[in-house]
């Protein structure tokens, strides 16, 4: 089984727009796709960005939701997301509510996970 037997679902990808005249990403571009693709990459912040693909959440709710995690390691997480660029904030009262970023944020994360669903349904157990 090959990737091209099986054709793409996917949304046209959007070319970046910080290019060098070229067609070619820019330095700076490619440094900020590679933060933001490390913080994927930890597993606890993978699953808040997909506990808030469709709405935005306080740390308690992101806490219950997680269970694997304690409050204030959940509140690191959000930091770390935040100083990337994929969450952001606002208050609400008292309370901090957590929300991507944008479209962009909410694609690749489900990407991702469209991904590892795809290579774990083709990939025998023995190659992986």
């Amino acid at each position: 089984m090959y990737a091209r037997d099986y054709p793409s679902t996917a949304a046209p990808v959007q070319e970046p727009a910080a290019h060098n005249g070229h067609g070619h990403a820019t330095g700076p571009v490619f440094t900020a796709a590679v933060a933001a693709l490390r913080m994927l990459g930890d597993e606890t912040r993978l699953r808040l960005l997909w506990h808030l693909r469709d709405d935005e959440q306080d740390v308690t709710a992101l806490t219950a939701a997680l269970t694997t995690a304690a409050r204030p390691a959940v509140s690191q997480h959000l930091a770390k997301l935040r100083l990337a660029g994929l969450v952001t904030t606002r208050r609400d009262g008292r309370r901090v509510l957590y929300r991507l970023t944008g479209p962009h944020v909410r694609r690749l994360v489900l990407e991702s996970l469209a991904q590892a669903e795809h290579f774990l349904a083709t990939t025998p157990d023995t190659q992986r």
